[in-house]
């Protein structure tokens, strides 16, 4: 796994609805994602999502609401040429104390138990807030804000220590930039 792209899910793959994405039929995949799927997939990419989904733990929503969403959000993604090849969510409540809810690393650190060794010096974590920029930064890898989602607001707000590498439109022109680099 050389070649692995870590993606949040909500305001980076689908429409952040500013409250939670609790069933399907309210999925809505931002434009151009999907094509940037099946480039990931054609360039050799292994993609991983990893988000927080305190909705579950805050008893907004079921794990089977979201075991639907993900195969369904896989299935319009294969149908269209890419592919997701693992998914870490944090379904702890915000306030849980965690350590897998972003910006920790528990995620990141699951991920990298399960899946073939990957090199961290050419991972990217693409996000739309700054937590996401924080726990990729703390696991080594190289980060994106994109500015769809909360990425305009969190661009306000970045600091010395919240920098990402990357700063870019959307999930597409993240990607673009990331193959640029590498």
């Amino acid at each position: 796994m050389d070649k692995t792209i870590f993606i949040d899910r909500d305001g980076v793959i689908n429409k952040d609805l500013w409250r939670y994405v609790e069933h399907w039929d309210e999925f809505e995949f931002l434009p151009g994602v999907l094509e940037t799927f099946k480039l990931l997939e054609d360039k050799g990419f292994n993609v991983v999502i990893v988000s927080n989904q305190a909705g579950i733990g805050d008893g907004k929503y079921t794990e089977e609401a979201l075991r639907d969403i993900n195969e369904n959000m896989q299935r319009v993604i294969k149908e269209n040429g890419g592919k997701i090849h693992a998914m870490f969510y944090c379904l702890h409540g915000k306030e849980a104390g965690c350590d897998c809810r972003k910006p920790k690393t528990g995620l990141f650190e699951q991920a990298e138990k399960e899946l073939s060794p990957f090199n961290k010096e050419t991972s990217f974590f693409i996000g739309d807030k700054l937590s996401d920029v924080q726990a990729g930064k703390a696991f080594g890898l190289k980060t994106a804000l994109v500015l769809t989602g909360y990425g305009e607001k969190a661009q306000g707000e970045i600091d010395h220590d919240t920098m990402p590498d990357i700063i870019a439109n959307d999930l597409r022109h993240a990607v673009e930039m990331i193959l640029n680099l590498i």
